[in-house]
């Protein structure tokens, strides 16, 4: 009876334990609802720490900023502004996505539970593995852009990534049902669908991409394994008369920083033109920041911020809150708020011809020449081109160290 009585105590304080946890814990499906009736799912988990891991394909984004108060639950991003703000009961969650500083609201809904990102009800009569010549808004010239779809589909199951000039949509995750495709992801800030229908004997796609509530358009493309995109080293160069770079910006703490300072002389400097929105930036600053901490004593990196964020305060919070999550230890300077225009970045660098891209990442070398300028980033969703543009990075800065 005495050890009966002390199972009786483990097992009261087992289920006090599990009572405590606000949410089960394990799989759960997200929902967001766009007003055209279309919905982005995505799926996470739920950790016994109180935090949520969001899967799309192979990644995984911790995000342990989650707060309970009474019935009500707000989910903060680690990096980005987004938040999911909602009420909960143990399973479900109901609520808003929210980005404050551009005015987006997109309804969300979340349920517990082991289910499918996509429900699937017909085998593919299809095989999309393979690389695509496409075009998004293939009749706008105003908005036309062209990309490089590279998919790699198991039975119903399809991931790959877009990858554009300047830069790439992620890791996609998706199915093949019937003749059409759908992909998804979401990075707890932006969050993006993609369906299509494949055509003209398995060789066309035709389709139509939303980007949250706020954005779509359609896009049209052809296999077409050999297809290679413009070079990104092609895209923006110095003006005529311009041989070197000029900026002077404050860092967070209001210390002004300019590429004259003692710091960057006689050094390869590497300057990266970001914002703390951009995934694609982030993507690019993760990998720099790892390359930061083996590089060459006579490498520098310095980043020029152009922050959406309507206050400098506002734009420095998101700045310090970026440095914080990645683990930047080179400096983040504020070179623009109010607004992330890419004419913002053309008025505050006359020098260059144009800029078409965040990021936008320019190499110059230890007597202050510009040496290339490297339009968008290719990041690990793409695989193979995220492995040769570190390549290409390493060699060619230590190419111009060595000088």
């Amino acid at each position: 009876m005495k050890y009966l009585g002390y199972i009786i105590i483990v097992l009261f304080l087992v289920s006090c334990s599990e009572d405590k946890q606000p949410l089960k814990t394990g799989p759960w499906r997200a929902v967001l609802q766009l007003d055209n009736e279309k919905k982005i799912p995505f799926l996470l988990e739920f950790e016994k720490d109180s935090s949520f891991v969001i899967i799309n394909a192979e990644e995984r984004i911790n995000v342990d900023d989650v707060v309970f108060k009474g019935d009500s639950i707000i989910i903060s991003h680690p990096v980005f502004e987004g938040m999911i703000k909602g009420t909960y009961t143990k399973d479900s969650i109901k609520g808003s996505f929210i980005k404050p500083s551009l005015d987006r609201t997109v309804p969300i809904v979340m349920s517990s539970g082991r289910k499918a990102r996509f429900d699937v009800n017909a085998a593919p009569n299809t095989i999309v593995t393979g690389n695509w010549e496409t075009v998004f808004s293939p009749n706008s010239p105003k908005d036309r852009y062209v990309a490089k779809g590279v998919f790699d589909q198991r039975g119903n199951r399809l991931t790959g990534t877009f990858l554009t000039t300047t830069g790439d949509y992620r890791y996609l995750d998706g199915v093949v049902e019937n003749d059409s495709i759908k992909l998804s992801t979401f990075d707890g800030a932006h969050a993006f669908l993609f369906e299509a229908k494949v055509v003209k004997s398995d060789s066309v796609l035709k389709g139509m991409f939303y980007s949250g509530n706020h954005w779509k358009e359609p896009f049209t493309a052809k296999r077409n394994n050999n297809y290679k995109l413009p070079e990104a080293d092609s895209l923006t160069f110095l003006k005529k008369g311009y041989d070197s770079l000029k900026f002077a910006f404050p860092t967070i703490k209001g210390d002004t920083i300019s590429l004259k300072d003692k710091q960057f002389r006689d050094k390869v400097v590497v300057v990266q033109l970001m914002g703390t929105w951009c995934p694609n930036c982030l993507d690019e600053t993760k990998y720099l920041s790892d390359y930061y901490k083996n590089k060459p004593d006579n490498v520098k990196v310095v980043s020029l911020a152009f922050e959406y964020a309507p206050t400098k305060e506002k734009a420095i919070q998101a700045i310090t809150k970026f440095k914080k999550a990645v683990g930047v230890e080179y400096p983040i300077l504020l070179a623009q708020y109010g607004s992330s225009s890419k004419q913002q970045a053309n008025d505050k660098l006359p020098m260059l011809n144009h800029v078409i891209s965040y990021p936008t990442t320019i190499f110059i070398d230890k007597k202050g020449a510009v040496r290339k300028i490297h339009t968008g980033f290719t990041g690990p969703a793409s695989g193979e081109r995220y492995k040769e543009f570190k390549t290409e990075f390493e060699s060619f800065t230590e190419m111009l160290a060595n000088e």
